[in-house]
């Protein structure tokens, strides 16, 4: 009998914690009151016309997906074209690939591809909450490999830690 109420009790316990907490997500994410919705804008590739950089043809398509994906799944927000309480914006500024070790013969011995997006975060709901802020991450490899040979894999790195400092940095507070 008192095994049973010692269950309900912490159940009922954690239930009410949790309630009081207000709109809590498990992956660290604090939605502000009100917010039920968000928009990403498409993130126009704008790498190209800088010193070092390259066009990569379909990035910025990757790039706004994968913001999307990852809002949506870490979150309970629904994802909505236009009017959204919450909007995502900005351009990628930086796509580049550049020599990080050379050999005795004058050969990069490794090679560094690095990723910069320019991120606007406006809450519609609330001005103080707005972020303008640059996020950047690299992925390493063999100065023998070409950007085609891991490019795949070098991307969904990228995105993965880029788009997750976003969250981190607009819902998380972190």
């Amino acid at each position: 009998m008192f095994q049973n109420f010692k269950k309900y009790f912490l159940l009922f316990s954690f239930s009410l914690i949790s309630y009081s907490c207000g709109i809590y997500s498990f992956t660290g994410s604090s939605i502000p009151v009100g917010v039920e919705t968000f928009q990403v804008d498409y993130f126009e590739n704008t790498a190209g016309g800088r010193p070092g950089s390259t066009v990569e043809p379909g990035l910025d398509r990757d790039f706004t997906i994968a913001l999307q994906d990852l809002i949506v799944n870490q979150t309970s927000l629904n994802l909505v074209n236009e009017g959204g309480n919450i909007i995502y914006s900005g351009d990628i500024v930086e796509f580049s690939v550049t020599p990080m070790a050379a050999t005795a013969e004058i050969k990069a011995a490794q090679n560094r591809l690095r990723m910069a997006v320019m991120v606007s975060y406006e809450n519609t709901l609330n001005d103080e909450d707005n972020v303008e802020k640059k996020f950047s991450h690299y992925f390493d490899f063999p100065g023998s490999l070409q950007l085609y040979d891991i490019k795949d894999s070098a991307l969904q790195e990228i995105f993965e830690r880029i788009t997750q400092d976003i969250l981190n940095e607009t819902l998380a507070k972190w």
